[in-house]
């Protein structure tokens, strides 16, 4: 059976939501599925002495128009939350934390996290309200808050984050295709096309 293809983003990322939307039924046309992986992007920005999109001159403006227009291309309700930026580091604790228990339940988990940021312009940015997202799913909200504070689940983000910094990512969302990667959701038609075609 092929390799899952690896899906990394973070949960601050608007581009990172409208990849969220399409990923796994793109993988699924091709027979794969994702394995998906939130980190810090934050500590990746460190590394390459970069600024959130929407604190750079010039860019800033752009990138904030094109948030709202990419959603909307894609038929998707697109809110940017206050504050923006935020640091992610509950809801990605909270996804390692369920995805030991449930991976399939966790990738649901985090579409959520993201319909709630993006699509309805909410930060979900404390362990408490993180267990009032997840109560719905059937998730054990206390539990979920107990083990975003656990010291191994946030050892287990440090250790995806340096993993994701140390494969090269660098950005959300971030996609690996045996190996090959493609940074962008501008650039899900060249995976879809990759996964067709085997490469090129």
């Amino acid at each position: 059976m092929a390799e899952p293809i690896e899906f990394y983003f973070d949960f601050s990322s608007p581009y990172g939501y409208l990849a969220s939307c399409q990923v796994d039924e793109l993988a699924a046309r091709h027979g794969r599925t994702v394995r998906w992986r939130p980190f810090l992007l934050g500590v990746a920005f460190k590394e390459t002495g970069q600024k959130p999109l929407v604190e750079q001159p010039l860019r800033g403006p752009y990138h904030l128009h094109d948030f709202a227009r990419s959603a909307r291309r894609l038929g998707l309700p697109f809110r940017l939350p206050t504050p923006f930026p935020f640091a992610a580091i509950a809801a990605s604790r909270a996804f390692y934390w369920l995805e030991a228990r449930d991976a399939a339940l966790a990738n649901r988990f985090a579409k959520r996290i993201y319909q709630r940021v993006f699509g309805e312009g909410q930060v979900p940015a404390d362990a408490a309200a993180l267990a009032e997202l997840a109560a719905p799913m059937g998730i054990d909200g206390a539990a979920l808050a107990a083990g975003i504070n656990d010291p191994a689940i946030k050892d287990r983000l440090r250790q995806a984050t340096d993993e994701a910094i140390k494969r090269g990512v660098f950005g959300s969302p971030f996609i690996y295709i045996d190996g090959e990667p493609f940074w962008g959701h501008d650039r899900l038609g060249q995976v879809e096309e990759w996964l067709a075609r085997g490469g090129w």
